[in-house]
């Protein structure tokens, strides 16, 4: 349920052009009546008073016509790769990342080699650890290390979406899959409640276009992904430990730009998929309705589509979207923090490690 009433708080967020800053757009989130929503948006907007920096080298996601493409992302994660061997005389990745190594086969027609892209997830984890505990590797690397260890799972992420987003451009565009996470750096988690926690069970895995969605604040597979991933393997106490349950909420958020995919829709797949998920469940003695299994997505507002974009045509949106793909600024009630800054500027990485020292500093100690 969207807020009514003239006190209700709208986010208004201006995208710009990376290619041309003076090309501008906004658009409105209208925050759910709910308590996440109305804890989101004090969250957000204390994150706007302290000037944290927005995450903008994994912002927007699944967007085929991008800037970023694939061999720019693979000579990013190259160097991330080159940084940690440099560093860690006791831990070394082997791999190498070409355009054409992290697809199938064809870059345009076919899907991301997730074997490789699961080696690189794999080194992340493995040298990052959990939020509540931290690897040696992580509590020892330097500044540059820690970022590039950080780059790791951004960029990876990114690929796939990419990959993928290029394979469905060409054989189903209806389908192609963007997204915007908005995430900042150094961000203050909260915990979340009971009543926050009913939001899995109302919205489940539902996604809607233009839908606003609570961020994933940690690190760890979901008990969904590890049914997607793993084809429904026994949860065993070893696959138990790669699994968490969402325990934070901030002010972070993702928002889907994709068609809608929701259960009791036209989208036979999904509905089946969801059954076959909840028998899995059970099956592993497991309560579907669970809200503390953190089993969907939380949702927290809708972008009005009609007043940003004077259209609600998935088609139009996607092409207005894809010329700026950039946060320049966002706005609750007057509070407005300006990120006059992009992932293509050359003192972007520096400046990102700049403000994550502090972070840096007290991971070290352990």
């Amino acid at each position: 349920m969207l807020l009514s009433g003239i006190n209700q708080s709208t986010v208004k967020v201006t995208l710009r052009n990376p290619l041309d800053h003076n090309d501008l757009i906004d658009y409105y989130i209208i925050p759910n009546d709910t308590k996440l929503a109305q804890d989101w948006i004090q969250a957000l907007t204390i994150l706007l008073q302290s000037g944290n920096l927005l995450e903008k080298n994994f912002c927007f996601m699944g967007f085929p016509k991008t800037a970023r493409t694939l061999p720019y992302l693979c000579d990013q994660v190259n160097q991330a790769i080159a940084t940690i061997n440099a560093f860690f005389p006791d831990y070394q990745i082997e791999e190498y990342f070409t355009p054409e190594n992290t697809v199938a086969t064809d870059y345009a027609e076919n899907g991301p080699n997730h074997g490789l892209l699961n080696k690189l997830h794999n080194h992340f984890e493995r040298l990052q650890g959990t939020v509540w505990n931290l690897s040696d590797y992580y509590k020892r690397a330097d500044y540059e290390t820690k970022y590039a260890i950080r780059e790791l799972n951004t960029i990876c992420h990114e690929m796939e979406n990419l990959i993928l987003s290029q394979r469905k451009l060409v054989n189903d565009p209806y389908w192609v899959r963007p997204s915007q996470i908005t995430t900042f750096l150094n961000t203050t988690r909260y915990d979340l409640i009971d009543e926050h926690r009913q939001g899995f069970i109302i919205n489940g895995y539902d996604r809607k276009f233009g839908g606003v969605y609570m961020h994933w604040t940690q690190i760890g597979k979901t008990l969904f992904e590890v049914f997607r991933d793993e084809n429904a393997p026994e949860l065993t106490d070893t696959v138990c430990e790669a699994i968490t349950e969402l325990q934070y909420y901030s002010g972070e958020f993702d928002i889907e730009w994709a068609n809608d995919v929701v259960l009791g829709g036209e989208n036979s797949w999904h509905n089946e998929e969801q059954e076959r998920f909840k028998r899995w469940l059970k099956s592993n003695g497991r309560d579907p309705q669970d809200s503390k299994l953190s089993l969907g997505y939380l949702a927290i507002g809708q972008v009005d589509l009609q007043r940003s974009f004077e259209t609600t045509e998935y088609q139009k949106i996607w092409d207005i979207l894809s010329n700026h793909l950039d946060i320049y600024s966002i706005e609750i009630d007057g509070i407005k923090n300006i990120f006059d800054y992009c992932w293509s500027d050359s003192n972007y990485k520096q400046m990102q490690i700049d403000i994550m020292k502090p972070g840096y500093d007290y991971s070290s100690r352990g």
